[in-house]
């Protein structure tokens, strides 16, 4: 079993134009070598890190035409990906990226927002989102249709799960994922206004707490090309429960949020995510954690 992980998180800047698919993947795999170079076991993209490929897209694009091209590239963009981890002996969850669903029904959108774990193993793991933003959800928008399944991965001694930006601040599947004591779990995130980077990182350290688990979160930075031309404001943060051996206070290492960023982003080092001592916590040694708590049984009454 793993006693410690580090994970590299990548603060992806989005405002850097680029020419082609094959620049993007030459840049994935240059913060891979970094992430690797310093350690990490594992890199970790923002969501919808494809909003880089806009720089490249067909002059003329209208905002509902987003998804569909981003899409339309995404099969050639993760072959471009799938030898990097055995390259570099790291595992990679690249953001995340717009995919045709197979046989949607009548009437639903046909595209999801997808996650991708990649492992040195050869294992590609496809993680949709749960639920969806209005912004994410609307036909004169983004148009997209939501998943309906959480992944558990079992890897390099870690069993670890991807929440997806706004999967993360529901407790709901919070409440559903605790019994399967999970070490680790990832949150690839696009938030547009330091609001909704302050909802998705606050929660995610809510839920290192809830689930006694670490938690690592990022979100890309600056303004993406395109016709919607969405600005990103994030950062980068790996959070623990709240216990006095862990530092008592929850955050093991952290990038503040901005909404610009030099080069190609910041990449945090989140070393040595102490996954030993959190299972020894969640096994009985937490001061006062009450393991995987339901309140099913209680009643809500008017008073």
């Amino acid at each position: 079993m793993t006693d410690t992980l580090t994970v590299a998180l990548w603060a992806t800047n989005l405002a850097v134009p680029l020419n082609g698919l094959d620049a993007w993947a030459a840049r994935v795999d240059a913060q891979m070598a970094e992430a690797r170079a310093a350690g990490a076991r594992l890199l970790v993209m923002p969501e919808y890190m494809s909003l880089q490929w806009l720089s490249f897209a067909p002059a003329g694009l209208t905002l509902v035409e987003e998804i569909p091209w981003m899409a339309s590239q995404a099969e050639a963009a993760l072959a471009r990906l799938r030898p990097l981890p055995a390259r570099h002996g790291i595992g990679l969850l690249a953001g995340t990226m717009p995919v045709v669903k197979p046989d949607p029904a009548p009437q639903e959108p046909p595209y999801l927002n997808r996650a991708w774990l990649l492992l040195p193993d050869g294992r590609a793991i496809a993680q949709d989102k749960l639920c969806l933003t209005p912004g994410e959800k609307s036909p004169q928008d983004w148009n997209l249709t939501t998943g309906n399944a959480l992944r558990i991965v079992e890897w390099d001694g870690v069993r670890l799960a991807t929440c997806i930006c706004l999967d993360i601040e529901l407790p709901a599947l919070a409440a559903r994922l605790a019994p399967y004591e999970i070490d680790l779990v990832l949150v690839p995130s696009q938030t547009a206004k330091l609001a909704g980077y302050a909802r998705v990182f606050s929660c995610a350290k809510a839920r290192a707490v809830e689930l006694q688990a670490a938690v690592c979160a990022v979100g890309g930075v600056g303004r993406a090309a395109g016709p919607s031309a969405l600005a990103n404001t994030s950062g980068a943060a790996a959070y623990l429960p709240c216990e006095e051996v862990l530092g008592h206070e929850g955050v093991l290492a952290s990038v503040p949020p901005s909404d610009r960023a030099e080069g190609a982003g910041p990449m945090l080092i989140a070393r040595d995510l102490p996954i030993a001592e959190i299972r020894r916590l969640r096994r009985g040694g937490a001061e006062v954690w009450p393991g995987a708590w339901r309140a099913d049984h209680v009643e809500i009454a008017p008073a």
